[in-house]
């Protein structure tokens, strides 16, 4: 079975309403960053290099990069390991805006669980026999069907066409 993925990491910027800004991370959710609480909690000032982050049209500069959030707008000097001045655009690290966020329950996720369990009572199977006929166990197919766990494509396959007997049809529009 795979493992977590432990250091968070943002893939997609999804939305940016405003000082909100949703992103998807690597683990799969979709989180909201509420930037105006956030600087609210950090109680921004006019000497924090965060404070041009308070005018909305420099706050929609936000763009991905390296895994995180980065305002290319927004300049930081840093010495490198020689000694030499660099600069790199304000970042917010990934697994302080994971913290940061709130999960959003999104109505829309693949819920590949009920689907297993809509075919397999269709098919007139137990979780016993589908875990026995796909190779899988009858708690892993139980934990499937609550959306409890995460699914591989290679498992998906395994318990759709041994265990059900169906045929595999993937499709990205």
């Amino acid at each position: 079975m795979r493992q977590k993925i432990k250091i968070p990491r943002i893939i997609k910027i999804e939305n940016i309403e405003g000082f909100r800004v949703q992103c998807m991370f690597n683990n799969g959710e979709s989180r909201m960053l509420d930037f105006k609480k956030i600087f609210g909690d950090w109680e921004i000032s006019k000497t924090d290099i965060e404070f041009p982050l308070l005018d909305p049209k420099q706050f929609i500069k936000v763009t991905l990069r390296n895994f995180t959030l980065s305002w290319p707008n927004i300049e930081m000097k840093i010495k490198n390991e020689n000694g030499e001045i660099e600069t790199h655009p304000y970042e917010i690290g990934a697994d302080v805006l994971f913290n940061l966020s709130e999960e959003l329950n999104i109505t829309a996720k693949p819920r590949f669980g009920s689907l297993i369990r809509a075919a397999r009572l269709k098919a007139g199977l137990t979780q016993a026999q589908l875990a026995q006929r796909s190779g899988t166990s009858r708690f892993y197919i139980s934990r499937l069907e609550n959306n409890k766990t995460d699914l591989e494509m290679s498992t998906f396959r395994k318990i759709v066409e041994a265990g059900l007997g169906k045929n595999l049809k993937v499709l990205i529009e």
